[in-house]
């Protein structure tokens, strides 16, 4: 493998690792960074270079070849454009019909909750071989409270993440969880909502930090608030005090392996999802967000360029109500955004600083009706000569009322709607099928999701 590596990224990726003792300090809300902690830190980061993607084009050639292969297997009479939600969220008259890659690979199936773990085996983009507790036991929430955030009780979604082993957690029955503090969620999970509503509400948020491979899928996230921290339990063998929170729905800090899809977000104290610190390998797939300022954030600091790792896969997701700016607002990495649904954004949809490259492609984008907000992108008061050779490059995207994708940099090396996937020119006029079912499902047992 290392003989593929070019010199240059050999340099590159060790650079990293001598940064490792740094990661921790920046922004982790962290208040004693002790051993523990600093080898979970080391652990992650050289997680992360595992997992980093020496030629992310060829990923997303594949995925969007996979995106066009699902559409045109579909019964072509369903193709037509249906513009209205209502319409969007009825369900055909001849039973599942799941247009995008992800939802093809599990939605039809009546028999989902007894096959919950198929689920696992359907991460596309960068956040692919996502498992979660795949290879665990499940483990069923049965209690929606939240009062010993040091000492967890058995049977609470706190108790539960914590766990060392692999696990998949699923919910007894519909409730609504009020975390007094972050929930710290550890290696190799899975929380599944399906079958009953879910909402993680009126508290703190979801900590995805120095972990690998968690799926959540199928919850509300909404109301969050900055919490003031504390001794708070992140696993079985360690309770470390932590600073005041910022108030992320979820906050993803030095992980990788991390899949997010069909969660509903609205109104956080900060962002509703954030990944940074040389996060890698990252799905953000078939959510809904809602009413909220800073939507997405993927990485965090001009200054950071170990962010460089970064690769995330934003998917068809729906932004819609109330979204302001940042759906990504990105930095250093890579990222696709391919197939998403945006409406009526009131400042930008999206931006970046620090040379990432933005590749997006077959989206939809429909501006508000103010002038000022036209533009789909934004580079956050980088000078012209600085962002002229940012690749930032727009594909198969469809714009409506006045909206427009500033374009820059060299060309995308290899264009992914050829004649091998039938998909050409427009492939944006399917971002209604392929976003049919953004947002939570209501799942109901023995029939098709």
């Amino acid at each position: 493998m290392m003989d593929s590596i070019s010199c240059n990224s050999v340099y590159f990726l060790f650079s990293l690792l001598c940064f490792a003792s740094i990661i921790p300090y920046l922004y982790a809300n962290i208040a004693d960074f002790d051993p523990y902690l600093e080898k979970r830190a080391e652990e992650a980061l050289k997680s992360s270079l595992a997992a980093y993607n020496e030629n992310p084009e060829q990923l997303t050639d594949s995925f969007n070849k996979e995106v066009g292969e699902t559409i045109l297997n579909g019964t072509r009479r369903h193709l037509k454009e249906e513009d209205k939600d209502d319409k969007d969220n009825k369900d055909d008259n001849d039973g599942c019909k799941a247009y995008n890659p992800i939802d093809k690979c599990w939605r039809c199936d009546k028999n989902w909750a007894n096959n919950r773990k198929a689920l696992a085996d359907c991460a596309r983009g960068f956040g692919h071989g996502t498992t979660g507790g795949k290879d665990g036991r499940f483990y069923v929430v049965t209690d929606p409270s939240d009062d010993n955030v040091e000492e967890p009780k058995p049977g609470t979604l706190r108790h539960a993440v914590i766990q060392e082993e692999p696990l998949w957690i699923i919910f007894q029955k519909s409730m609504i969880i009020r975390l007094k503090q972050e929930l710290m969620i550890n290696n190799d999970k899975t929380v599944d909502g399906r079958g009953v509503s879910i909402h993680v509400a009126y508290g703190a948020g979801l900590t995805i930090q120095f972990v690998h491979n968690v799926i959540v899928h199928n919850i509300r996230v909404h109301h969050i608030e900055s919490t003031n921290g504390g001794m708070i339990r992140d696993s079985i063998d360690h309770i470390g005090l932590r600073t005041v929170s910022d108030g992320d729905a979820i906050s993803i800090f030095g992980s990788n392996r991390i899949w997010i899809d069909h969660c509903t977000l609205t109104k956080a104290a900060d962002g509703l999802i954030d990944a940074i610190m040389a996060s890698t390998a990252i799905t953000i797939s078939n959510c809904k967000f809602n009413h909220h300022n800073d939507v997405m954030l993927l990485g965090a600091n001009d200054a950071f360029p170990q962010d460089k790792i970064m690769q995330v896969t934003v998917a068809f997701n729906r932004f819609r109500k109330g979204c302001i700016q940042r759906m990504p607002r990105c930095r250093w990495g890579f990222f696709h955004v391919v197939n998403n649904d945006y409406a009526k954004w009131e400042m930008y949809a999206i931006g970046g600083t620090a040379n990432p490259t933005i590749i997006s492609q077959g989206n939809r984008f429909k501006a508000a009706n103010n002038p000022n907000t036209k533009e789909v992108t934004h580079r956050n008061g980088a000078p012209e000569y600085l962002w002229r050779n940012w690749q930032w490059r727009s594909e198969g995207d469809l714009f409506f009322n006045g909206a427009f994708f500033r374009e820059s940099g060299p060309d995308i090396k290899r264009t992914p709607f050829t004649e091998h996937t039938s998909i050409k020119f427009e492939p944006a006029k399917f971002v209604s099928r392929l976003t049919r079912k953004a947002g939570v499902i209501m799942c109901k047992i023995g029939k098709a999701c």
